[in-house]
């Protein structure tokens, strides 16, 4: 039970940096990169995309690696979310309630550390919403060349300027979606 508690708790920013800095230097040294969106490249690549775009004709065997990897983390929010949930409701910031609030979206629940009315099930719009986010999340950051992880982490550190650009997008379009896309979406459901 201690172990589950200390797991549980908050951990110093610099213990998830070291963690990060030391999968880079593995997958440098290994010849790898990291990010998410190639998988989505590599699972439509398993799933016959190839033969309706070239795009998608990639030897995805190069990249089984990744799929475990997105598939342990599913598995990793699944038991974080489930085993390691918090006893008490998540603490967040008075301003960002009544943003919330304004949109009709509550602040998440004890045991839950999402909004309901955003990631519940029984919200068919918002499921729709989530999926069709999701897509467009998968092939815009495949477009880019990688995902907000792949440039920002990955990219930033081997100082690539095109990851920078891309990082510079992430975040203007992610100001955009906040104040202007957000609240239209969720005024209209």
């Amino acid at each position: 039970m201690l172990i589950l508690e200390w797991l549980t708790h908050s951990w110093h920013w610099s213990i998830s940096g070291l963690m990060i800095a030391m999968v880079l230097f593995l997958m440098m040294y290994f010849g790898e990169k990291f990010g998410v969106s190639t998988s989505f490249q590599t699972l439509c690549s398993i799933g016959g995309a190839k033969k309706w775009s070239s795009y998608f004709n990639v030897d995805w065997r190069k990249h089984d690696w990744l799929l475990v990897f997105v598939i342990g983390s599913i598995l990793g929010g699944l038991i974080a979310s489930t085993l390691l949930a918090p006893a008490e409701a998540m603490a967040i910031a008075p301003e960002l309630l009544q943003d919330l609030s304004q949109l009709g979206i509550g602040a998440p629940t004890v045991g839950n550390i999402l909004p309901q009315e955003l990631f519940g099930l029984s919200n068919s719009s918002a499921v729709l919403l989530l999926m069709l986010g999701g897509l467009l999340v998968g092939f815009g950051a495949r477009y880019a060349g990688g995902c907000t992880s792949g440039h920002a982490i990955t990219g930033l550190s081997n100082f690539q300027l095109p990851s920078l650009l891309a990082v510079v997008g992430f975040f203007i379009g992610g100001l955009l979606m906040t104040h202007f896309l957000f609240p239209f979406l969720f005024n209209l459901l």
